[in-house]
């Protein structure tokens, strides 16, 4: 094992986790219905387990699958395919999925700007596209003849006309950089205290909030394409309600599933390798003590860096990083 630095908080799997979370991890019988499956990891294909869970369970579905690029997740290969295959690829598993959720849910698609188009013309198949997310994914290659890619895609979708959307749970806390204020001098349309000048704003579609896990953050894992919990956590308050049942078929190293449970419900995460799988075991046994959400306080999104109980909340999360015997 590579020596890392003294302050490098990326979480890792020892032996011993090793042999205490395998027993954890759902490894589907497939003679037989999967039941049991609420706050579980399942280990297998998408497409395979999606089509033996109920129908029509599913409150919020969050799908991060591979991008039609060329990489490796810890020895499965994902290999770069034409346009066309890339979108036989997803249509084996994206039918499935609409199985799955109730007529009243939403699902939440992550894709990159070169397999965008695809997904669209996929995911429009069989639901309704409500809106195009584009954040902001400040880490990344310069590049010396094209312009630096530091963004990805997130495609905002319902079942039907009828779904669950809590526009003040994702309201974001924005900086007052020119305040006006009244006649009588109070502030207008913005607040001020001891933290600073602010505003809640409604959140658009264009999130340059979010920080990409790196060495030095608790929620940091060796997955490739690891999502930030705070990029997790505004479309499960946005699209769900505590207590209802949140999917991710390609969970990786298990953040929905974590963030589910800190905020409350419940979930159900479906991946296809191991040493992911136990990632996120390790990552929920921690996240059953507690544990905050990088950026998000006091009920709403703060801008990057702009939080002042930030490391705070580092230390906590660090402190809690063992897992309940």
């Amino acid at each position: 094992m590579r020596q890392r630095a003294p302050r490098n908080r990326t979480l890792i799997l020892e032996d011993a986790d090793r042999t205490l979370l395998r027993e954890k991890v759902m490894r589907a019988d497939w003679s037989i219905p999967i039941s049991g499956e609420e706050g579980r990891t399942i280990q297998g294909d998408a497409v395979q387990v999606l089509s033996r869970l109920a129908p029509r369970s599913v409150d919020l579905m969050i799908a991060d699958p591979p991008y039609n690029l060329s990489k490796s997740f810890n020895g499965f290969k994902f290999v770069e395919r034409s346009s066309v295959e890339y979108e036989e690829w997803l249509h084996t598993w994206i039918p499935a999925a609409a199985t799955v959720l109730k007529p009243t849910a939403s699902l939440y698609v992550c894709s990159e700007w070169r397999s965008s188009g695809s997904v669209q013309k996929e995911i429009e198949k069989y639901f309704t596209i409500r809106n195009r997310i584009t954040w902001e994914r400040e880490k990344g290659r310069g590049a010396l003849y094209n312009w630096k890619n530091c963004h990805e895609d997130i495609w905002f979708c319902t079942v039907s006309d009828e779904y669950h959307f809590d526009v003040e749970a994702v309201k974001q806390r924005k900086e007052v950089i020119a305040p006006y204020r009244d006649e009588d001098g109070k502030p207008k349309d913005w607040n001020e205290g001891t933290e600073g000048n602010f505003r809640l704003t409604h959140p658009s579609n264009l999130w340059t909030d979010i920080s990409v896990p790196f060495w030095s953050m608790p929620e940091n894992t060796d997955h490739p394409t690891q999502k930030p919990e705070k990029l997790i956590a505004k479309m499960i308050l946005a699209s769900s309600r505590p207590g209802d049942l949140v999917l991710d078929p390609f969970l990786g190293s298990g953040t929905t599933s974590v963030v589910a449970k800190k905020l409350g419900r419940r979930y159900v995460g479906i991946e296809i390798e191991d040493e992911y799988c136990l990632l996120a075991e390790k990552r929920l046994a921690m996240a059953s003590r507690g544990g905050d959400i990088q950026g998000y306080s006091g009920g709403c999104f703060w801008d990057r860096n702009t939080l002042p109980i930030q490391q705070k909340q580092d230390r906590t999360a660090v402190a809690s990083a063992q897992i309940p015997s």
